[in-house]
């Protein structure tokens, strides 16, 4: 199971000051080091974290997965067809939200969100959709064309107890039914050191894509060790189940 580091918010400690530190770069080279296998980052429309400068840099240096997370709009399909990264993500977006808060809505925009994945295919990358671990939302995401699916956690991330177990097994389903679909299936959002394990025991999960936390311990312990301990988390645990 792969480990793809979300390095934003290095980039949002940045631009809280509009300086040029900490430099993501430096941060991708460190998570690398740490044992992660790719590096993922969001190039929002308003540009308030990752800039395009960002993604150009970490395309030339990066020997991981390069992962662009990005909303299906022209000018992000401009960008991805440019920099060229292994692999985009399709995510949904709104400029008054300080995080994504769910999948995309596949109901409404399937005819966009499918015309954005044929281009991008046509240009040699592979898409991924943020989805909600719903059945409808991966009978949908079958029908786009799309290669992957990353089924999102925050739900499962921020419930507890007998909730939590709820949405727990809503995102076993989801996977499940992906992969008997022929979708490659990641998971990711909310994720952190405590509730990691039992995502990472859900047998057909390709990847974990995890920011927040692990660059929150990164202020207090490193980078490079705080991709360390999650990596040994995620691979403990995967013995374990497997």
């Amino acid at each position: 199971m792969i480990l793809g580091v979300n390095i934003d918010h290095v980039a949002t400690l940045r631009e809280a000051r509009k300086g040029v530190e900490p430099e993501p770069l430096m941060a991708a080279t460190l998570a690398l080091l740490g044992g992660a296998d790719g590096i993922t980052v969001h190039l929002r429309e308003d540009r308030r974290h990752i800039r395009d400068r960002d993604l150009k840099l970490l395309r030339e240096m990066v020997p991981g997965e390069l992962n662009l997370e990005m909303a299906a709009t022209e000018e992000m399909i401009r960008v991805a067809l440019s920099v060229k990264p292994d692999m985009v993500t399709l995510v949904p977006e709104k400029r008054q939200e300080l995080t994504t808060e769910g999948g995309l809505d596949l109901v409404s925009q399937k005819e966009r969100i499918s015309g954005a994945i044929m281009k991008l295919r046509k240009g040699g990358m592979p898409a991924s959709l943020f989805i909600n671990p719903s059945v409808m939302d991966v009978d949908l995401a079958k029908t786009t064309g799309a290669d992957m699916v990353e089924i999102h956690t925050g739900r499962y991330a921020n419930a507890r107890g007998k909730k939590q177990k709820e949405e727990l097994f809503k995102v076993i389903e989801a996977v499940k039914i992906a992969v008997r679909g022929g979708l490659g299936v990641n998971a990711g959002h909310g994720l952190d050191y405590f509730n990691v394990k039992a995502i990472t025991r859900i047998e057909g999960i390709r990847g974990l894509y995890i920011g927040h936390s692990i660059v929150s311990r990164a202020v207090l312990v490193g980078m490079e060790r705080a991709v360390r301990e999650m990596k040994e988390l995620v691979n403990r645990a995967a013995r374990q189940a497997g």
